[in-house]
């Protein structure tokens, strides 16, 4: 009777082990086909930089380009069915970045406004800047200053904040914030026009590791996508961020060398030459879709 007993039991212990096995993988592949979608529009605001990023119904929206692209931002924001922001990103106050910043708060429903801390010093005194404190004030909006090492959830993506290190810089371009995006197996990089040697603040900081997509710091500039950085994230796509025939020569050929190191050059995006930019990711892939 005890041998049968033991039998039995082992019998029902498999079983349950079974069960227990069946249900983690089910899990584990629920997990994978839930993970959901991300798109990230590289939007040609000419001379400028402007980035959404939207999964799951949440989206963040990094930079807006000049005030003179207002218009067309509201309206391809307002084409992709977007009323609300729930994370808007001024990386520092350049008016190619921030310059039509004042207008999106007006115009859209904002959650979370974030900016680098500035010293007194360095606050701009310029009228787009006090446009946007304006509408900041009006809206009830305070001024976030993001940290090192701080995540922000975009519906199934992670957002890290990588930079700035410091608190005092001698170029506002260095102020820059600086972020990973982790969207399952794929990640994505925006560093603002942060230069060189704020790219060596970042390797050491230890949050880099390898990147699939790289949005270009700086247009392109010869002042960063430094070879040490480069080789830190080993990008697999770029994306240059500039305006066709711009007066500063964006992007720099020296620049554009370094990074087609690791980059082939089918695989580098440019909105003066493809106009806005969409990478999608499923976790796993990356499909890229340009207006040309």
């Amino acid at each position: 009777m005890k041998t049968v007993c033991y039998s039995a039991m082992a019998v029902i212990i498999i079983l349950i082990l079974s069960i227990f096995a069946d249900e983690f993988n089910k899990g584990e592949n629920n997990s994978s086909d839930s993970l959901g979608t991300l798109e990230i529009h590289y939007i040609d605001v000419k001379q400028g930089d402007c980035i959404l990023i939207e999964s799951e119904g949440q989206n963040m929206l990094i930079d807006c380009g000049e005030s003179s692209q207002s218009d067309e931002v509201t309206a391809y924001l307002q084409a992709h069915n977007i009323s609300k922001i729930d994370y808007l990103v001024g990386t520092h106050p350049h008016s190619d970045h921030m310059g039509g910043m004042s207008a999106i708060v007006d115009n859209f429903e904002i959650s979370d406004f974030y900016m680098p801390y500035l010293p007194d010093d360095d606050i701009p005194t310029t009228k787009y800047f006090e446009k946007l404190l304006l509408s900041l004030e009006n809206k009830n909006l305070e001024i976030k200053n993001p940290e090192v090492g701080d995540k922000i959830q975009i519906g199934s993506a992670e957002a890290v904040i990588i930079a700035p290190n410091n608190k005092e810089y001698s170029n506002t371009n260095n102020y820059s914030i600086g972020i990973i995006l982790t969207h399952g197996e794929n990640s994505f990089i925006f560093t603002g026009d942060a230069e060189a040697s704020v790219e060596e603040e970042m390797i050491n900081n230890g949050f880099l590791k390898d990147i699939d997509v790289y949005k270009a710091g700086h247009h392109g500039s010869s002042t960063s996508s430094s070879e040490q950085f480069l080789d830190v994230i080993k990008p697999e796509y770029t994306v240059i961020m500039c305006g066709e025939g711009n007066s500063y020569n964006h992007p720099n050929d020296d620049a554009v060398e370094r990074i087609k190191k690791y980059v082939p050059e089918e695989n580098i995006f440019r909105t003066d030459i493809n106009g806005s930019i969409v990478a999608e990711s499923d976790g796993k892939n990356i499909n890229f879709k340009s207006e040309r």
